[in-house]
């Protein structure tokens, strides 16, 4: 598992941890943490505590980044009409990775740039209400066995979200 840390994306995580003054520490799990199930179950934690980043794509192409907890589904009809389009597309994991440069199941809710060479806009970012429930919540770190743990109003603060619900 050492080898998750010489990871490039986690790599960019732990360094855009340090400059967001984020003191949560990188935590390598031995089994993988693709589904906030996998996640909550290697912590010994709710599976509502996890911050999953959710990718979508936006009407126009840009990506849209739903910070959600890992006890929710995104309802998708319900976020396109709070944030006043028709639709949301689902993202495949091509589009994931040239949108964020992070591959799904690793996907970190910031530190999505590495070198200025991904040619997609920022984000628009949301993050779910219910997430402010916990005192610490667990978001992935750039591999599908890399989890850092934080709070809702870093992650606010971090990644300028818009707090929504995103569940019916």
């Amino acid at each position: 598992m050492e080898d998750v840390l010489n990871n490039a994306s986690v790599k960019r995580i732990i360094s855009e941890l340090e400059k967001l003054n984020i003191r949560g520490e990188v935590k390598i799990l031995s089994d993988s943490a693709r589904s906030a199930a996998e996640a909550a179950a290697a912590l010994g934690i709710e599976v509502g505590q996890i911050a999953s980043s959710i990718v979508f794509k936006l009407p126009d192409g840009r990506p849209l980044l739903v910070i959600t907890s890992g006890a929710h589904r995104v309802d998708t009809e319900l976020v396109a009409r709070t944030i006043g389009v028709e639709k949301l597309h689902r993202a495949d994991a091509a589009f994931v990775k040239s949108a964020s440069g992070i591959s799904i199941g690793g996907v970190s809710p910031f530190g999505w740039r590495d070198d200025g060479t991904l040619d997609n806009p920022e984000p628009m970012v949301l993050i779910d209400l219910a997430l402010d429930a916990f005192d610490a919540v667990w978001a992935a770190a750039g591999h599908p066995h890399a989890v850092f743990p934080t709070s809702y109003a870093e992650l606010v603060q971090a990644t300028g979200a818009r707090p929504v619900k995103v569940e019916a």
